[in-house]
């Protein structure tokens, strides 16, 4: 059995959707917190729903993020620290925004210099100092 080895770490959007899903929900951190940038991700999501089923799921998935979770700011530090993830991904040959959403969670998360657990690590491939952790995703 894996364990993590951070007491506190960013969930991406993508793993905050998965949480109920996982099948190895041991490799999170101890205390997982998401960020404003999050929220407004998910907040976006039964707006943009194309069935009715559909805008009912999305919008459980931002009420339980409001109950659960005091969202980190994206704050002048973190506003500091996009710029050197728009950087990194430029060198990288990859466009920021293209993700702006996963670059402003990198922003912040570099801004608070914790790890980021996701279900997608390649979105956050180039950013120089972050810190990503693979969360694996459930077999369909």
């Amino acid at each position: 059995m894996v364990t993590t080895a951070h007491e506190l770490g960013i969930l991406d959007t993508s793993t905050f959707i998965m949480l109920g899903r996982l099948e190895r929900p041991e490799v999170l951190p101890q205390e997982p917190v998401i960020t404003s940038v999050t929220l407004a991700e998910l907040s976006l999501g039964p707006l943009l729903a194309a069935t009715e089923h559909e805008r009912a799921r999305r919008q459980a998935h931002l009420q339980e993020a409001e109950a659960d979770f005091d969202p980190l700011s994206f704050d002048a530090d973190a506003a500091r620290a996009f710029g050197r993830v728009a950087a990194s991904l430029r060198s990288a040959g990859r466009k920021p925004t293209a993700r702006s959403f996963d670059a402003l969670i990198a922003a912040t998360a570099l801004a608070h210099e914790l790890p980021l657990y996701t279900c997608n690590p390649s979105d956050f491939d180039g950013i120089d100092g972050l810190e990503v952790v693979p969360v694996p995703v459930p077999r369909s």
